[in-house]
């Protein structure tokens, strides 16, 4: 009778050590050989591994751990030729990584540079400018008026500059009126949202 160890591991089948139910008690009823074998097995520690390592299964399994063994060596082998290449690339991205966030950082003051930059050159600045330059030619040429009218002599007396001096003072206070009129002209339209600024 087949026995569920004799099943299990049928290379034991020639020790016929268990064959039924009530094994137990038929080993001891066998021929001596065949009771001895057992008892040896369990006194015999070299006896047992032979038995052991002679089993199919357990053979199976120490030739899959050795085809297990000599892929990781393999595989070590093949890791250990890319170490160095590894480690090289491993420092030119920590280089790489280094670059980007210094750049990063340099962008950060350059976009805060060219936002300083731009706002000098948009509508609302320029129109502020405009306007300060509109009221600095007002003055300019009120300034030219004024000396003018204080270089002039009293009433019924001479004209020390003559009237060289009047056609040069006329000719620079229309230019600077001029230039006025132009520049308060702008800001009015300006003001009026009549001038369109280009999104670019």
């Amino acid at each position: 009778m087949t026995t569920p160890l004799l099943a299990e591991f049928p290379e034991l089948s020639h020790l016929s050590f268990v064959n039924s139910s009530e094994s137990c008690i038929q080993i001891f009823k066998e021929p001596k050989s065949r009771r001895e074998d057992l008892e040896d097995i369990l006194t015999d520690p070299l006896y047992f591994q032979t038995i052991f390592h002679s089993l199919d299964r357990v053979r199976k399994l120490y030739q899959g751990q050795t085809e297990l063994g000599m892929a990781n060596e393999s595989i070590a082998q093949h890791n250990l030729r890319l170490q160095e290449s590894l480690y090289q690339l491993r420092s030119e991205t920590q280089e790489a990584f280094d670059e980007a966030k210094s750049l990063e950082a340099r962008w950060k003051d350059i976009e805060k540079e060219q936002k300083e930059v731009y706002q000098r050159f948009s509508p609302q600045f320029l129109l502020m400018r405009l306007k300060h330059s509109t009221i600095a030619q007002d003055d300019a040429s009120e300034a030219l008026a004024s000396s003018f009218i204080q270089q002039q002599p009293p009433a019924g007396t001479s004209t020390p500059t003559g009237g060289a001096g009047v056609d040069e003072f006329v000719k620079e206070f229309k230019e600077l009126r001029q230039v006025y009129h132009k520049r308060a002209i702008w800001g009015e339209r300006w003001s009026d949202g009549k001038i369109a600024w280009r999104g670019d």
